[in-house]
């Protein structure tokens, strides 16, 4: 008998060889040239932090901006595109983990992934053509979104969620359609894991089953957005590289070696930094727009 969970894993592990050797590639040329890159601590760290935080059901993003924000380590505009590449290894390690061991119905974490995949490839091509000041705009938002899903999170505002572990008929259709314009925000770098967890608790669904449905839509999703980020180069690959090589191992570490911490404290200071961050972001487009009608009249 057909295995479904074991056909998906397989698919996934194709979409992901076919990212890899793309990146690898790419990375190979920037290598040859004069100036080639080479990855620092810090960037390494910030993988390795983030993707611990985000294998105990933290999220990666909206840290990972934050932390990219404050030390000046990459530009607004390359922003999202580094997020999802650098973050694509690190969360595919996490899908084969989570899909495997935790129980979900097949149908429903197939077509709630599908849809984010969908969402992914539209959104990726719209960000990867934004400039840099919509971007900011955007981050910026995604970034008070998350802040308020961590304090609402704290404050146990979250729904309780139901017992069930699948979803159908009505309750299905519209649990793909949010997660499909989620898989678009993802690309802009708002997290998909607290919305989602939301949503199907709200469809009356074991929380614990969004782990699969959650990490599986960002396995799949980012590969598939990361395309777009390539064609353009809109990213920055010493600060992918870094993300990569410190969350690949940090994912491992927090499965199955630290499983669980008490989160809480480390959820409050996240979203207090995330909000400065947010504003900081807000901040520089407000700024940015300011200074573009002087440097236009200054053209003319």
């Amino acid at each position: 008998m057909v295995n479904v969970k074991e056909l998906l894993l397989l698919l996934l592990a194709a979409v992901t060889a076919v990212f890899a050797i793309r990146w690898s590639v790419q990375f190979s040329r920037r290598m040859a040239e004069p100036r080639a890159v080479r990855t620092g601590v810090v960037e390494t760290a910030i993988g390795f932090g983030t993707d611990f935080l985000d294998t105990l059901g933290i999220g990666s993003f909206a840290t990972t901006t934050s932390l990219f924000k404050l030390l000046k380590k990459v530009a607004d505009e390359l922003i999202p595109g580094t997020l999802n590449v650098g973050h694509t290894l690190p969360s595919v390690a996490q899908a084969f983990i989570y899909v495997a061991i935790i129980e979900v119905d097949v149908r429903t974490l197939v077509v709630m992934i599908g849809a984010s995949v969908i969402g992914a490839w539209f959104g990726a091509g719209i960000v990867a053509r934004w400039p840099r000041r919509p971007i900011q705009i955007g981050m910026g938002i995604a970034l008070l979104v998350a802040g308020t899903l961590f304090v609402m999170r704290n404050v146990d505002l979250f729904p309780p969620g139901g017992d069930s572990l699948a979803l159908t008929g009505v309750r299905l259709w519209l649990g793909a359609s949010i997660n499909l314009l989620l898989g678009a925000l993802m690309t802009l770098g708002i997290g998909l894991y607290a919305p989602c967890m939301i949503i199907v608790s709200l469809l009356g669904m074991n929380p614990i089953a969004a782990f699969p449905i959650m990490m599986g839509s960002c396995a799949f999703l980012l590969p598939v957005g990361s395309h777009r980020f390539l064609d353009r180069g809109r990213y920055d690959l010493r600060a992918a590289l870094g993300l990569t090589l410190g969350g690949v191992p940090a994912v491992l570490i927090a499965a199955f070696l630290v499983r669980s911490l008490p989160l809480e404290a480390v959820r409050w200071l996240v979203a207090v930094v995330v909000i400065y961050t947010a504003v900081a972001m807000l901040s520089s487009a407000w700024r940015e727009r300011a200074v573009a009608p002087a440097a236009a009249a200054g053209r003319s």
